[in-house]
């Protein structure tokens, strides 16, 4: 694959094809860079899970999800702020995804789309781990919504598949349990 885009348009052709086929979506083509694969199937996790958050918007407020949490056992600080602090649920994900956007855009760390410096990889991997915490909120706390959203794509199925493929998560921080067929158990 050569080209700026052509990662990319290949990664949106797969799950335009078939949303379901997880493992096909996920396996990087022979030739094609690893950091780049994982680089734009982040940019794609950001662009759909905006999606999620405008089908949330309404439901998902201050005052039924004043902190963000998955269950009593995972609240999550946002660190989108001058000292890490406590967010409304929908604002976490807002300033998720903003800081997300914000940072893949970024040349500092990724200067062209068909080559990413080593030393950026650190920030997917960070990145990866804030973004997962937008499904376990939505999953333990909007069902429905969840249900909903990922029976049409396949999100955070593909993100676990992703996630876990590439080593970029514990096991113990995959939370959304209906998925947990697709954590490789092996792994720290």
């Amino acid at each position: 694959m050569t080209g700026e885009y052509s990662v990319q348009e290949y990664i949106q052709e797969l799950i335009r094809t078939d949303p379901g086929n997880i493992v096909k979506i996920c396996e990087p083509p022979k030739g094609v860079d690893l950091a780049v694969w994982q680089y734009e199937h982040l940019r794609q996790f950001v662009l759909e899970l905006n999606l999620l958050v405008v089908q949330l918007q309404g439901i998902c407020n201050a005052k039924s999800c004043p902190k963000m949490k998955a269950t009593e056992e995972w609240l999550y600080l946002c660190a989108c702020h001058p000292t890490i602090q406590e967010c409304p649920a929908i604002d976490y994900m807002i300033h998720t995804l903003d800081y997300a956007s914000s940072l893949l855009t970024n040349t500092k760390y990724f200067p062209s789309r068909t080559s990413i410096p080593t030393t950026s990889i650190k920030h997917i991997v960070s990145l990866v781990r804030r973004l997962y915490r937008l499904f376990a909120h939505t999953y333990y706390n909007h069902q429905e919504i969840f249900t909903e959203f990922e029976n049409e794509m396949h999100l955070c199925e593909r993100f676990t598949e992703f996630a876990s493929r590439f080593d970029m998560m514990p096991p113990k921080l995959f939370c959304v349990s209906i998925f947990n067929h697709r954590v490789r158990k092996n792994k720290t």
